[in-house]
């Protein structure tokens, strides 16, 4: 499809568009009710069918005439909102005195920050220095901007600090070691110590090497020996993905490990009005790149882009990415009268069905999660918070909610008080109908309490290692790195030292810790009242950053047109920006993304390796023999109706219990191999020492601390066993086994995450008896 299609194609369901106008009617707390008079006269509606109960205010008032409804207060909350006489003596002059200190600490702030602005312009751009940092900001391209960085890093003798192994900031030992054992392996044809050392490196930030210290002394790249290590990591993964001496139950179970231990990267979009569309030029960077995340989450204006990468393909993107993407951004076109009639009518500045017409174009039209999941293979995460003030904050993604559609999301996330009002998220049936989903609750905006949630992600998908794009206005301000961030370091002292000078550095550091703590005592006590009945204590006390943060430079006419709709001109200025502050990031991203890859394109090859006997536990779900005699259950892996298209899940507990529907299978219970009942030895178990994940680990650790690369001999023989050994096997002699239920429509193909993996698909000569036991 072409770019001028894609740009101008409609989506708009009406259907749902006049169901959520009826859930948006209904009474939140009576669903039976709608909110609003009905018209006696009027013809009946044809979409619902429910009888209307009929009632009225007394004997002699009208069925249908329009009563206010009585505010009876809620003793409840009279109760709660009850205080010490004290409190309500002094709430508002110490509320005011804190205030009036905060104004005084900013008004420092931003003198200081002046101030640091002003010494770096008098050190780094006069001069030749001066005309190589113009240089690398015209830059058009990425090729041409990585040119301008290393002719700056010479001239200021940064690549001289890129040649030196030895640095405080990581264990720059170890990673030598391991760089060196897997190279050396590798030449060697050594698959299996290869394996090991794997298994004990492979780790999030392991030796420190993914610190943003590392990446913030020069202006492209870091230590030639980090470089070359996470090179000898992406080798040694590729070798051992595609070395034939190894079994696939032993790549699928190294494989699974490593993308556990690692985690994945995600992208996190932030909210901000129209700072957002800053993300657009964040995502083209990292798009060009093959660099974009799987995992992507949004928030408020962040959720409208992260939902534009989730919903459509690489190729779409690219087209879709342009300054004439502006023409479809028109949720501020209306006129200031009707703004100013809506709020004083609604208490919002803009309407809900407006603007989910105006989603669905990047939606593409009403997808669902679990729609855009299985079509693009990225994971959209939309944040969102009740509308009532104590309940948790929901990440809406297509394991918490697979078929809500995703334009509800965004509206919730976008339900700021003052210019959304909270509204209620839409559930696609079977059918293909929508309905108000969990029972018509209405949610605004989570920004307001999480706008970047890592913590959620880390739960459902194992997200390490966040990359955030930040625009929120309201933090935008405070973001500085006092000894330089990756890829743009201390405009002074040849990179060293700390921005300004130290005493401005600390004094920035002390007055931002003062705002916030002075904001923290706001939120203990309770000083702060609830404005459009929401508490607005934990806006500025949240975590804003993440492993890799970015932050596009922004203008002051950027704030008297925070609520405007961007021109393609002023769109291709802000995708510009975007890129620029992305490209110093690229490298740290694509070091840790390179292996990320490989552990990526391992899983696929082990899941094309294991077709071939899909034709075969296809046909028969039940029961076979195995030569002790055990019956074990046959799965079938063949694969759903999308084919091969259906993407990889990702490798969590959370992931697994919703693709299985296993909840209680291990509940109080374990399985352990233990020794053939049949009393045939296994020769191949201590034919080959390193089969084993412990003895490799250990051969690894003796083989990076200079003890020799030779693998162990064996370490154990049948005859040699001790006395507790043959105690332990004569004990289980008389051991029942037990089958382990397996439900036979379940798709065991979309995802190869359990533990159970591990124990149904073990190889021949690793196949013990499966005992179950209870945990004491």
């Amino acid at each position: 499809m072409s770019s001028e299609a894609l740009l101008t194609a409609d989506y708009v369901n009406e259907s749902h568009i006049r169901a959520f106008a009826e859930a948006l009617d209904t009474d939140a707390d009576f669903p039976d009710h709608p909110s609003k008079p009905v018209d006696a006269s009027a013809p009946p509606s044809p979409v619902s069918s429910r009888i209307r109960k009929v009632s009225a205010l007394s004997d002699f008032a009208p069925v249908n005439l329009k009563v206010k409804k009585r505010k009876r207060k809620d003793k409840m909350h009279l109760k709660a909102s009850r205080h010490d006489w004290t409190f309500v003596l002094f709430r508002w002059p110490l509320l005011g005195f804190i205030f009036l200190f905060i104004a005084a600490q900013f008004g420092f702030y931003v003198f200081l920050r002046q101030l640091v602005n002003i010494k770096e312009w008098i050190s780094a751009w006069r001069g030749k220095k001066g005309l190589l940092r113009k240089k690398l900001r015209a830059s058009q391209t990425y090729e041409e901007w990585k040119e301008a960085a290393l002719v700056l890093d010479e001239y200021l003798h940064f690549d001289e600090w890129k040649k030196e192994d030895e640095d405080p900031f990581y264990d720059w030992k170890l990673v030598r070691k391991v760089q060196h054992s897997l190279k050396t392996l590798r030449e060697k044809n050594d698959v299996r110590a290869c394996l090991g050392v794997l298994e004990t490196c492979m780790r999030s930030n392991f030796a420190a090497v993914e610190s943003p210290r590392l990446y913030s002394e020069t202006f492209l790249g870091t230590k030639d020996l980090i470089e070359s290590y996470f090179e000898e990591q992406e080798k040694a993964l590729e070798f051992i993905r595609e070395s034939p001496d190894l079994k696939i139950d032993e790549k699928k179970r190294f494989f699974k490990a490593a993308n556990t231990n690692l985690g994945i990267t995600a992208l996190c979009l932030s909210g901000g009005a129209s700072f957002g569309y800053y993300h657009c030029g964040v995502v083209k960077a990292l798009l060009d790149e093959a660099l974009l995340p799987r995992v992507i989450t949004g928030t408020s204006a962040g959720g409208l882009i992260a939902a534009l990468c989730c919903t459509r393909k690489d190729a779409e993107l690219k087209q879709l990415l342009v300054p004439e993407l502006a023409n479809r951004i028109t949720a501020c076109e209306e006129s200031l009268g009707i703004w100013i009639k809506r709020i004083w009518k609604t208490g919002a500045r803009f309407d809900p069905i407006l603007w989910a017409r105006k989603c669905t174009f990047f939606t593409r039209g009403s997808m669902t999660f679990k729609e855009a999941y299985l079509r693009t293979g990225r994971i959209l995460n939309i944040s969102v918070i009740p509308a009532d003030r104590h309940s948790p904050t929901r990440l809406l993604n297509y394991l918490t909610a697979p078929d809500t559609l995703i334009w509800s999301a965004l509206l919730a996330s976008a339900a700021v008080p003052g210019i959304l009002p909270p509204v209620v998220l839409m559930q696609k049936l079977r059918d293909g109908s929508a309905v108000p989903w969990n029972w018509g609750s209405r949610f605004k905006d989570g920004s307001l309490r999480v706008d970047v949630p890592i913590q959620a992600l880390h739960t459902y998908f194992n997200v390490t290692s966040p990359v955030v794009s930040q625009v929120n206005p309201h933090v935008h301000l405070f973001f500085f790195a006092p000894r330089g961030s990756a890829g743009k370091p201390v405009a002074h002292r040849k990179g060293k030292g700390w921005r300004g000078n130290f005493i401005l550095s600390a004094a920035e550091q002390w007055l931002k810790h003062e705002l916030t703590k002075n904001f923290k005592l706001i939120r203990d006590l309770e000083l702060l009242p609830q404005l459009l009945g929401q508490d607005w204590s934990s806006v500025f006390l949240q975590r804003f950053d993440g492993n890799v943060t970015i932050w596009p430079r922004t203008r002051f006419w950027d704030w008297v047109r925070i609520l405007s709709d961007p021109d393609p001109q002023e769109l291709e200025r802000m995708i510009r920006v975007g890129q620029l502050v992305t490209w110093p990031k690229l490298r740290i991203i694509a070091n840790r993304a390179k292996i990320e890859k490989q552990i990526y394109l391992g899983r696929q090859s082990v899941r094309k390796s294991s077709k071939p006997k899909a034709a075969i536990s296809s046909v028969d779900t039940t029961h076979q023999r195995h030569g002790n005699g055990l019956r074990v259950p046959t799965i079938s892996t063949t694969p759903p109706p999308s084919g091969s298209d259906r993407p990889l899940s990702v490798d969590t507990d959370a992931e697994h219990a919703f693709t299985h529907n296993h909840r209680a299978f291990f509940r109080n219970k374990r399985l352990r191999i233990s020794p053939s009942t049949s009393g045939t030895s296994t020769p191949n178990r201590h034919t080959d020492p390193l089969r084993s994940p412990a003895t490799r680990r250990r051969w690894a650790s003796s083989l990076l601390n200079g003890d020799g690369v030779s693998p162990p001999s064996n370490i154990s023989t049948p005859g040699s066993e001790g006395f507790f050994t043959r105690l332990r096997t004569k004990s289980h002699s008389g051991t029942t086994v037990k089958e382990m239920p397996i439900d036979p429509t379940e798709d065991a193909w979309s995802s190869d995450t359990s533990d159970d993996d591990d124990l149904v698909e073990m190889p021949d000569d690793d196949r013990g008896t499966l005992v179950e036991e209870s945990v004491e």
